[in-house]
C-alpha cells in the first residue's frame, strides 16, 4: 500500500472486503487532503478523527508491502569481536586464576529453570525474570542469576559443603544502558562457600577475593561496601518501621546508590506510606560510614543496643572488619548503612565493590554523595536459600559474591582504546614461511611439527605466498617468530628463524627447533 499526494493507492487486493476497505481509505485520504487545502488551522479537529480512521483501516487491513527486515541484535544485547573477546578472555583468565588461588572448583546449571524455582527469590526485582513459552508441560524462565540455580543444586544434590565458582550467561528484562555495561544478557562471575564454618571467615574471605580481582585487573580506584542485614531489620524496627515493610522498605533504601536521598524518601512516605518522621529517622542512619569506629558509635547507641537484631548485626561487622584487617584489606572496605541489596534471599552479611573513580553531584544535594558511580562486584550471606528446595527444610549455610563482569569489560574495553595499542586477538607463536614456489608440501611438514609439539603455528593458506606478504602478516597480528624454509634450507637440514620484532635471523637444525622454539616463546 502506498500514499500520494493524499490518495492510497491498493497494490493488490486478496478479497472483494479488502478492496472495499481501500476504496473507504481513498475517500478518506481524499477527504483529508481537502480538509488541509481548505483551513487546516479551523478543521484540526476534524483532520485528526479522519487520520484516526484512515490508521484503523489500515490496521484492520495489514500493509500489502513486504516488511523490510533490519539486522541488528536484540535490545541489551551486543556482539564482541576479535578484539574484544581478547580482551574479556583476560579478564575471565584473572578472575577464574583468583578463584582457583583460593581453593574453588567449578560446575554449570541449565540456562533455564522451572519457573517456581526462581518464583518468590527476588523481591521487587521477580519482575525483571524471562518468561519462556510452554513449550511441552513445563513452565520454565531464564536464569535471573547464579545464585538460586546453585542453591537448587546444593538441595537437588544433598551437598552440604562446597566451594565453587560459576561462570555463565544470566538474563533480565532491565532497561539497558550498555555504554554503563547494563544488559539483558550478560556474564555472570559467581564464587560461592556453602558449608557450616565459624563466624565470618568465609565471608572475610569472599570480600579479599573482590579486592584482589579489582586490583589485578588496575581498573582504578574502589571501595567495599559493608553492611548485614541484621543490623538493617534492628535498624528498621528501631527508626519506627512496620515489621511487613522491612523488605519493601530495604527495596527502596538499595536504590541510594543509583539516586539521591531525597528521591529514596519521597519513595518511602509518598509510594509505600511510611510516616515521614520515620524516613527522617532511617535517614540520619543511611548516611553513615566508617570502619571499626563507627561500629563502636553505634554500639554506645542505646536505641539501637536494645534491639537484639541490631545488636548482633553489629557484633558480626566488628568480628568482619577485624578479618579484613588480617587479610590485608581494610583499607579497601567501608561500614556503610546505606548498603542494603534488595534481593530477598540475604540473611546476614551484604557487600558491594563500587569504584570510586567517577562521581555525580545532585543539583542542591549533599556534594559529597557519590551518585552513579560504577558497581562491579556484590554478594552476601543467604543461609535460608537452600532451605527453600530441601522437602524437609533443611539449612545449607551459604555465602557468595558475584562480579560484575560487564561492566568491569567496559571500562577494560575503554582503557584499551585509550592506551591506542595493539591487542592480540590469537596466540600463534610461529608462523611457517617460504620465499619460494612450490614449497606448500613442504612448509605443511613442518607445521605439522610444530603443532605436535605443542607449538601454536600458522602458515598462509596460498600455493606461493609472497614472502613479504607473510612477514607484514605476521607483524599485523603479533606473531613473535616466523619459522622461514627454503631449497637450500632442506637441503641443509636447517630452518631459518625470524623474530618479528627485531627482524633478526637465527639457523637451526631441523631436530633441534622445536627445542629452541620452547626456549624463545616459554611455556603454552
Amino acid at each position: 500500500m502506498q500514499e500520494k499526494e493524499g490518495y492510497v493507492l491498493a497494490p493488490c487486493c486478496r478479497s472483494s472486503g479488502d478492496l472495499q476497505t481501500y476504496r473507504r481509505m481513498v475517500e478518506i485520504g481524499v477527504k483529508i487532503k481537502g480538509l488541509k487545502l481548505d483551513r487546516p488551522e479551523r478543521w484540526k479537529e476534524r483532520i485528526s478523527e479522519e487520520v484516526q480512521k484512515l490508521l484503523s483501516l489500515k490496521e484492520q487491513l495489514g500493509d500489502a508491502r513486504p516488511q523490510k527486515f533490519q539486522l541488528k541484535t536484540p535490545k541489551g544485547t551486543r556482539d564482541y569481536n576479535p578484539r574484544q573477546m581478547a580482551i574479556r578472555e583476560g579478564v575471565f583468565k584473572t578472575i577464574i586464576n583468583c578463584f582457583k588461588r583460593h581453593g574453588a572448583e567449578t560446575i554449570d546449571t541449565p540456562v533455564f529453570e522451572l519457573k517456581e524455582t526462581l518464583t518468590g527469590k527476588y523481591g521487587e526485582d521477580a519482575k525483571l525474570i524471562y518468561d519462556l513459552a510452554d513449550q511441552g508441560g513445563e513452565i520454565l524462565s531464564l536464569r535471573y542469576d547464579l545464585t538460586v540455580p546453585f542453591a537448587r543444586y546444593l538441595a537437588m544434590n544433598k551437598i552440604n559443603t562446597i566451594k565453587r565458582y560459576h561462570i555463565a550467561k544470566v538474563y533480565r528484562r532491565d532497561n539497558p544502558a550498555m555504554t554503563r555495561g547494563r544488559y539483558r544478557e550478560f556474564y555472570q562471575c559467581d564464587f560461592d562457600i556453602a558449608g557450616q564454618y565459624d563466624l565470618m571467615i568465609p565471608d572475610a574471605e569472599c570480600v579479599k577475593i573482590v579486592a584482589e580481582i579489582l586490583s589485578e585487573l588496575n581498573v582504578g580506584d574502589f571501595i567495599i561496601k559493608l553492611n548485614t542485614r541484621l543490623l538493617l531489620d534492628g535498624m528498621f524496627a528501631v527508626c519506627g518501621v512496620p515489621e511487613d515493610k522491612f523488605r519493601t522498605i530495604c527495596s527502596a533504601v538499595d536504590k541510594l546508590d543509583k539516586t539521591f536521598w531525597e528521591d529514596v524518601r519521597s519513595e518511602m512516605v509518598d509510594e509505600k506510606g511510611l510516616a515521614p518522621e520515620v524516613a527522617d529517622r532511617i535517614g540520619e542512619y543511611v548516611r553513615l560510614n566508617g570502619q571499626l569506629e563507627l561500629v563502636d558509635q553505634l554500639m554506645q547507641d542505646e536505641q539501637m543496643m536494645k534491639n537484639k537484631m541490631a545488636r548482633q548485626g553489629l557484633e558480626e561487622m566488628k568480628l568482619l572488619l577485624t578479618y579484613c584487617q588480617l587479610f590485608g584489606v581494610l583499607d579497601k572496605v567501608s561500614f556503610d548503612l546505606s548498603l542494603a541489596r534488595g534481593l530477598d534471599y540475604y540473611t546476614g552479611v551484604i557487600y558491594e565493590a563500587i569504584l570510586t573513580t567517577e562521581k555525580v553531584q545532585s543539583d542542591g544535594g549533599d556534594k559529597n554523595e557519590p551518585v552513579g558511580v560504577g558497581s562491579v562486584a556484590g554478594g552476601g550471606r543467604y543461609d535460608g536459600l537452600v532451605g527453600m528446595f530441601d522437602p524437609k527444610g533443611k539449612k545449607v549455610p551459604c555465602v557468595g559474591v558475584s562480579i560484575g563482569i560487564e561492566r568491569l569489560f567496559s571500562i577494560m574495553e575503554a582503557k584499551a582504546e585509550a592506551a591506542e595499542g595493539k591487542v592480540r586477538t590469537t596466540e600463534t607463536q610461529v608462523y611457517v614461511a617460504s620465499g619460494q614456489k612450490n614449497m606448500l608440501e613442504e612448509r605443511m611438514k613442518l607445521c605439522n611439527l610444530l603443532w605436535e609439539g605443542g607449538i601454536k603455528t600458522e602458515l598462509s593458506y596460498k600455493k606461493n605466498p609472497k614472502l613479504l606478504n607473510q612477514f607484514q602478516y605476521a607483524e599485523e597480528h603479533g606473531i613473535p617468530f616466523l619459522a622461514i624454509i627454503g631449497e637450500q634450507e632442506l637441503k641443509d637440514g636447517v630452518v631459518k628463524v625470524r623474530n618479528t620484532s627485531t627482524r633478526e635471523e637465527e639457523t637451526f637444525p631441523r631436530d633441534k627447533l622445536l627445542e629452541e622454539i620452547r626456549t624463545r616463546v616459554g611455556p603454552s
